[in-house]
C-alpha cells in the first residue's frame, strides 16, 4: 500500500476471521508499530500482552462475549491486551500534571498503530472495549487493580477485500475547520 489514506480507508473492524494461523513475526511487527507510537513526554504508558496460546485465547475470547456481543472473537487467532502502565513524565512537567494525563490518547495511538500495521500485513483486527476485567486479570495473572485500555482481536479476514468499503462518517465540514 503506497498511500497512508488508502491504508486508513481500508482498515476496518473485522468480525469474520479465517482459520489460518497468524505468523508470530507479523504479530511482532504489529507490536513494534505500537511500541513506536508517540506519547506525551515520551512516557510510553503501555504494556502489551499478546494472547496466542489456544486454550488461553479461548478463555480470553469468552471475557469479551458479554451481552451477546463479540462472538467473532472465538475465531481470532490472537488477542492483544493493551494495559495502561504508569507514565513517567518529564521532571519539569511531573509536579504540574497527573502522571496519566496523556495516557488515554497515547494508548489510543498505540492501538491504532498496531491495527494499521496489521492491515498493511493483510491481517484483520477488531478493537474491543467490553470485557470482564476481573476474569481477564485471573486468566493473565495480573493484579486486580491493573488498568486495562482495550483488547484487539487479530486474525486473517475470512474474505479477501480488494478495496476499501464505504464507511459512514460525518461530513468533513462538520468535524473540521480551519482558522
Amino acid at each position: 500500500m503506497s498511500d497512508f489514506l488508502e491504508l486508513a480507508a481500508k482498515r476496518y473492524s473485522c468480525r469474520n476471521f479465517s482459520d489460518k494461523p497468524v505468523e508470530r513475526d507479523k504479530l511482532e511487527k504489529c507490536l513494534e508499530a505500537a511500541r513506536l507510537a508517540p506519547s506525551g513526554c515520551n512516557a510510553q504508558p503501555w504494556k502489551f500482552v499478546m494472547v496466542v496460546d489456544p486454550k488461553t485465547l479461548e478463555e480470553v475470547a469468552k471475557t469479551t462475549q458479554q451481552l451477546g456481543l463479540n462472538e467473532h472473537t472465538s475465531k481470532a487467532k490472537a488477542i492483544l491486551v493493551i494495559l495502561e502502565d504508569h507514565a513517567k513524565l518529564m521532571p519539569k512537567v511531573a509536579p504540574l500534571l497527573d502522571s496519566q494525563v496523556f495516557a488515554k490518547g497515547d494508548l489510543g495511538g498505540a492501538a491504532l498503530s498496531f491495527c494499521l500495521e496489521a492491515e498493511s500485513l493483510g491481517l484483520g483486527t477488531c478493537m474491543l472495549g467490553l470485557f470482564d476485567r476481573p476474569k481477564l486479570s485471573e486468566l493473565l495473572d495480573l493484579p486486580l487493580d491493573q488498568r486495562y485500555f482495550l483488547l484487539v482481536a487479530v486474525g486473517y479476514p475470512a474474505k479477501e477485500r480488494d478495496e476499501a468499503r464505504s464507511k459512514p462518517r460525518k461530513p468533513f465540514n462538520e468535524i473540521a475547520r480551519f482558522v
